[in-house]
């Protein structure tokens, strides 16, 4: 769920255009969770081949990264490492939701009910290890590159790593996390565009990607980066649940009336578990530069067996975004181009 600081963000609307020839780090996880959760029939049950296997993440890396490449943009996917030992209190709250979710989805389903049912099954989806690996074989066969980010490293946190040694230009999440790790460009809505139908509402909302930048951000906010981090903590990370009562526009006050975490814990009267040990994660997290930027050599013969073969997706579909993905060879060789200028 990530940090959620919207009120004091400013976002600019952009267009696919905007990103042409740039590189984009994305969170894969991130995206693999909107896919499951967007792809769906009309009672919530995902995507399914005749096997039961779960196919909407194969379907939505497949789809949204050939629009991307066709639009001329460079994406790179960064997949989380082994979770860190104070966001496990995070992933069993969230693995309880999910349970709870499950039991609802199924009741929806036997009362007829489909909206609820569809709600509930989108909050019951789980991204399992089999998933990830599915993911990064495809991938591996549409000549897109993959990064692995190290244990105890988040893949906002690697892609942010990335963005700003300018190996990439932006990270790309629906979280805002990547801010606090010091990405200097975030990109939203990169892999979920388009129509979207507001949750318990017969209401539909064009959902367009928007860039944010740290620097635009932390200048109009009047604060730091590490200030940024504090405002965070105060109003709850994926590392801790934050300070009941306490929002962003509250939190901002604060941090400029007292000008850090520490003051405000002292003249509040407030303790925060781990505050210093969470600030670190965003401060130094563990990276990788065991990476390498390469885009192209799809494997079309490979993506066709996998996906048609495996999995009983319409070759013709796939045919079709395969034909998108050929613009990938155009992407790699801009991409060598760029080195020498």
């Amino acid at each position: 769920m990530g940090v959620d600081i919207t009120e004091i963000i400013t976002a600019h609307e952009i267009k696919f255009g905007d990103l042409k020839n740039k590189s984009v780090a994305i969170d894969a996880h991130n995206s693999l969770y909107q896919f499951l959760a967007i792809i769906r029939q009309p009672d919530g049950t995902p995507l399914m081949d005749s096997h039961g296997r779960i196919t909407s993440h194969l379907s939505g890396l497949l789809y949204r990264t050939a629009n991307l490449v066709e639009e001329g943009i460079k994406p790179v996917y960064v997949f989380d490492g082994k979770p860190l030992p104070l966001k496990i209190k995070t992933i069993e709250a969230r693995i309880e939701i999910r349970t709870r979710a499950e039991e609802e989805w199924k009741k929806a389903l036997a009362e007829g009910d489909l909206e609820r049912a569809r709600m509930k099954a989108q909050q019951a989806l789980r991204l399992t290890d089999v998933m990830i690996a599915e993911a990064k074989r495809l991938l591996e066969y549409m000549g897109v590159p993959y990064v692995q980010a190290p244990d105890g490293c988040e893949g906002e946190a690697q892609a942010s790593y990335m963005a700003r040694k300018g190996d990439v230009w932006a990270s790309a999440s629906q979280d805002y996390d990547s801010l606090l790790f010091g990405s200097p460009n975030l990109v939203r809505n990169l892999t979920i565009t388009g129509r979207r139908k507001l949750p318990r509402k017969n209401v539909y909302v064009e959902v367009k990607p928007e860039r944010i930048s740290l620097e635009e951000n932390l200048k109009n906010l009047g604060i730091t980066r590490e200030q940024l981090i504090d405002i965070g903590i105060l109003v709850g990370t994926d590392f801790n649940d934050g300070v009941k009562g306490i929002g962003p526009k509250k939190a901002l006050k604060l941090i400029r009336d007292k000008g850090s975490l520490e003051n405000i814990m002292k003249d509040m009267g407030i303790e925060i578990e781990h505050y210093e040990e969470i600030r670190e994660i965003f401060l130094n997290p563990p990276t990788t530069d065991d990476y390498r930027l390469r885009w192209g050599g799809m494997d079309e013969e490979k993506v066709l067996s996998m996906l048609c073969d495996e999995y009983e997706f319409s070759e013709s579909r796939v045919k079709g975004a395969l034909e998108k993905m050929k613009k990938i060879e155009e992407i790699s060789s801009q991409a060598s181009l760029d080195r020498w200028f």
